[in-house]
């Protein structure tokens, strides 16, 4: 026997199309036509087109092969005949017809390697081939593409016509002739633009590899609504019947709830769950496969029950059906699976060893309910997919091809990848599932829960979370499979809407990879996000074009070469709809768009729990939300089930995050007493501070803050006023530890009304704002008002440079001058206190006294930082240790100047140098 490939070579054509409604023709002739290659001969002719067709018709002979070409053209296509035959006495072995050649210059797909079920692959310039899966009737097809002038290709296909076999017998991928037999292949030509992606997308998706008639698919069945579910379902479990996850004979009790509760942790659920009492117990009597059902535990009415019971989990019901039945109890098999639909409210059928339905068996089951999809056991052939929505790639492919271009016919059929999980750990059964777009059907046919199972499933639940959230982009007809990258063994599918982008990899390198991966073009108004680590990307330039990196895991390499090698990944091109912003603890949002927000405390999986917000628009305080968190803050906007955008925000360890928040007061008209008029106006708050070795808060330095009218009171809180307050309330702390210490036998030394109140805690001056209709500043609040918008860093008018070049008289620690500042300004640091309004030169542009140098005021901001809080303070005080610089540095201090108070308690931190002034909104 006598093996011949042929790799037919046809460079000069004529050929032409509408397009854009002009004729557009290409006659390039007399190139060389390289025909017929068989034993290492090559037959070559200069001839025109058009007479190497009419030599052809004659029937040429190249030893052991005669081929006959017939041409049949069209206004959009060019269409020839091949027929291959056998004149010799030798028997011969056809395969591997490829248009054009195969050439290691252009992208073409033909049979590689002696697996039988596995042997097509997509070669591609400079890299190694891909193996790819087709449909089941197309295994021997050949493609390639050629380029013609500037952006202009035609790709060619070849299909073999397997009724047309005389004398021979047909294989996978190869034809066998016996002496006098021919085969017929038909041969597609074909123009596109762009890239080789074009090409492909052209002969699979619109002319569904010359399968299906031009004009006479048919997709009502995809157009109705109540199907329309199953595109957005991405895992199944298919169970036995004697599964104890069904039911537990001990206990006699159903399982299957427990079962899919558990998976929801796991992996988000099942989309789906089938139970199967069928094969392989069936023929064991004379029941019949609905008998089979009619016969479990409870009957049909406990399968109803739990039917609806996963359905209220989320999870859809499918039934079994084998059509191969017939000879057990005699029934109708329509008759019997529309009963059977019926009495268990059933939302899907799994047809066994079926690769297509029909409309008779979608009718029966639209007779009983809508919404029943028909699921395949294998993947359905172009011909067959308008007649069916969803089937599997059957796992007779145990070590699934990298690229399954079904895909590309249709994106709208539901595919799921047969898995089993217990034979060897399978992640790449879930990672070759998430690269090409589409689900996993766990087949937990065969017994056996490995301790790998659960690990496992989590990495399903994170690509499974992806694909459910972007679905609109997993089933629209833009896919591009390997878009172009420099780096070998990394493998990236782009999956555009004109909403986003996304892109899924997998990466064969066990080392991981995190560098510029491919080139994007950014567009206005968009953003990339790494949507498997969540993280932002920013995109790299490099000479005129843009790059996008990578952050790919690594694995152990003793899993090159099993099913369980590989990573993947996940970038996103996403519109900017989504605004955050993180002041201390608290996180405002605003989306543009309608729909939901969710905020997570790291990584957003079906084992973590998100917060919604019930506006999208708003805050919410991450520490009251998720406690002492540390780490990254993810905020998703979704429409219905689809994300549309993505920020993330991050808290670090140690970072101080304010943890406070700030109730408005009531609105007056007029100015109360002993309190000043700030107007409004734009602030740029910067803050200085001293030793950080408890890290001071970093939020919002720089910006520019719009703030709004409000009053402040002229001076700190004094003795008097707090008495009033005492007086008048009841006042009396829980803690009275160190409260009003400096008073005597509960009262105001004489002298010291005027004195501004210490010894009290910031819920002591909460408690005096609150009686007051007042409430506490912010330091941005406190800042602007003794800042003004002219960013004063004193009160009073400078004269000249403060160089804070100090002396003291050190028995005493007493400060005699701060050059720059003058006495007659503010306190020095002379350690004792005085009556409020003593330094009227003191008083800022807007009226405020004893901003500098009196007391420390207490703002209304706590944070916390990492395990410690504290408030922050403003102004200085009049109380400066010299001796060393280790000491807080008191005195009168710049009004940028912060200080943090730590806490403990109540009773800790009062004390002799901290006080309060109130505002009024």
């Amino acid at each position: 026997m006598k093996r011949i490939t042929v790799t037919f070579l046809l460079l000069a054509f004529c050929c032409t199309m509408l397009r854009a409604q002009e004729r557009i023709s290409l006659n390039i002739s007399n190139d060389k036509i390289s025909s017929i290659l068989a034993k290492g001969e090559s037959f070559k002719s200069n001839y025109s087109i058009v007479s190497y067709i009419e030599q052809l018709k004659n029937g040429v002979n190249v030893k052991s092969l005669k081929l006959i070409v017939e041409v049949d053209s069209s206004e959009s296509y060019f269409k020839m005949t091949l027929t291959f035959s056998n004149p010799s006495k030798d028997t011969i072995r056809l395969s591997n017809v490829v248009p054009f050649g195969e050439s290691k210059d252009r992208v073409y797909i033909t049979g590689l390697g002696n697996h039988s079920l596995s042997r097509t692959h997509l070669f591609q310039p400079g890299k190694l081939p891909v193996n790819v899966i087709v449909p089941d009737n197309a295994w021997e097809l050949g493609y390639s593409s050629i380029k013609l002038k500037e952006n202009i290709f035609a790709y060619g296909l070849t299909r073999r016509d397997v009724p047309s076999i005389k004398l021979g017998q047909r294989k996978r991928f190869e034809t066998i002739l016996y002496p006098g037999g021919s085969v017929v292949y038909n041969f597609y030509v074909e123009l596109f633009e762009g890239d080789w992606q074009n090409g492909l997308n052209k002969v699979f998706q619109q002319r569904k590899l010359f399968d299906v008639p031009e004009g006479k698919s048919d997709k009502s069945l995809y157009q109705r609504s109540d199907l329309n579910w199953i595109k957005k379902s991405y895992v199944i479990h298919l169970l036995m019947a004697w599964d104890k996850s069904y039911y537990d004979n001990k206990t006699a009790k159903f399982t299957l709830p427990d079962f899919v509760k558990r998976g929801k942790e796991l992996y988000g659920g099942d989309d789906v769950v089938c139970l199967w009492p069928t094969w392989p117990t069936l023929g064991l009597d004379h029941r019949n496969q609905f008998d089979m059902y009619r016969d479990l535990p409870g009957g049909l009415p406990a399968l109803r029950i739990l039917a609806d019971t996963l359905r209220l989990m989320g999870t859809k019901f499918f039934i079994a059906y084998n059509p191969w039945d017939e000879s057990t109890r005699a029934e109708g098999h329509l008759q019997g699976l529309e009963s059977l639909i019926r009495e268990t409210s059933a939302d899907g059928v799994v047809l066994d060893t079926k690769g297509e339905s029909s409309k008779e068996l979608q009718q029966a089951a639209d007779k009983v309910k809508e919404g029943v999809i028909m699921y395949s056991e294998g993947m359905a052939v172009p011909k067959d997919m308008d007649n069916i929505l969803a089937g599997r790639v059957h796992n007779a492919l145990y070590y699934p091809p990298l690229l399954n271009l079904n895909k590309l016919i249709k994106p709208d059929f539901s595919i799921f990848r047969v898995a089993e999980v217990f034979k060897e750990p399978i992640k790449r059964e879930y990672a070759t599932s998430f690269f090409n777009g589409y689900g996993t059907e766990i087949n937990q046919f065969t017994p056996g829960h490995p301790h790998w199972e659960e690990e496992q499933y989590r990495f399903l639940g994170r690509s499974s979370m992806i694909l459910r959230e972007n679905n609109d982009n997993f089933i629209s007809n833009g896919f591009k499979p390997l878009i172009e990258t420099p780096h070998e063994n990394i493998f990236i599918n782009q999956w555009p809407t004109d909403e986003k982008t996304i892109y899924t990899i997998f990466s064969l390198k066990p080392e991981g990879f995190n560098a510029p991966l491919f080139k994007v073009e950014p567009k206005l108004r968009f953003h990339f996000v790494d949507l498997w680590n969540h993280a932002l990307i920013n995109p790299i330039k490099q000479g005129n074009d843009f790059w996008v990196a990578a952050d790919l895991d690594g694995f152990s390499k003793k899993w090159l070469g099993t099913n369980n090698e590989g990573s993947v990944g996940c970038i996103a091109q996403l519109p900017n709809l989504l605004l955050i912003k993180l002041s201390g603890s608290i996180l405002e949002f605003e989306a543009k768009a309608t729909g939901k927000i969710k905020v997570w405390a790291g990584n957003p999986s079906y084992s973590n729990k998100y917060y919604e917000p019930v506006r999208i628009k708003g805050s919410v305080d991450i520490k009251e939300v998720f406690g002492n968190y540390q780490g990254k803050i993810v905020v998703q906007v979704f429409d219905r089930d689809e994300l549309l955008d993505e920020r993330m925000v991050e808290i670090k360890p140690n970072e101080a995050l304010l943890i406070s928040q700030s109730v408005k007061t009531s609105s007056i008209l007029s100015t109360p007493k002993e309190m000043v008029k700030i107007p409004s106006g734009n602030f740029v708050w910067k803050t200085t501070q001293g030793d950080e070795f408890i890290p001071y808060p970093k939020n919002g330095k720089g910006d520019t803050l719009k703030m709004s009218s409000f009053y402040m009171d002229r001076h700190p809180v004094t003795n008097r006023q707090f008495r009033i307050f005492v007086e008048e309330s009841g006042y009396q702390p829980t803690d009275t530890s160190n409260f009003l210490k400096h008073w005597i036998g509960g009262d105001i030394v004489k002298g010291e009304e005027e004195y501004p109140v210490t010894y009290v805690s910031y819920e002591d001056a909460q408690a005096y704002a609150k009686w007051a209709g007042k409430r506490l500043p912010t330091e941005t609040e406190w800042q602007y008002a003794a800042q003004t918008s002219a960013l004063n860093e004193w009160p009073w008018k400078q004269l000249k440079p403060v160089t804070r070049k100090e002396q003291f008289v050190t028995e005493t620690l007493t400060v005699t001058a701060i050059e720059g500042i003058e006495a007659r300004h503010t306190n020095l640091g002379d350690g004792k206190i005085y009556a409020v309004g003593k330094y009227p030169k003191g008083t800022n542009p807007f009226g405020l006294q004893d901003l500098s140098g009196c007391v420390w005021q207490l703002t209304n901001d706590v944070y916390e930082s990492g395990s410690y809080r504290y408030i922050m303070m403003k102004g200085g005080s009049y109380f400066k240790p010299s001796s060393s610089w280790w000491y807080v540095q008191g005195g009168p201090r710049e009004l940028h100047y912060r200080q943090y108070l730590l806490r403990v308690s109540e009773g800790f931190e009062r004390n002799a140098t901290v006080g309060f002034r109130c505002m009024r909104d």
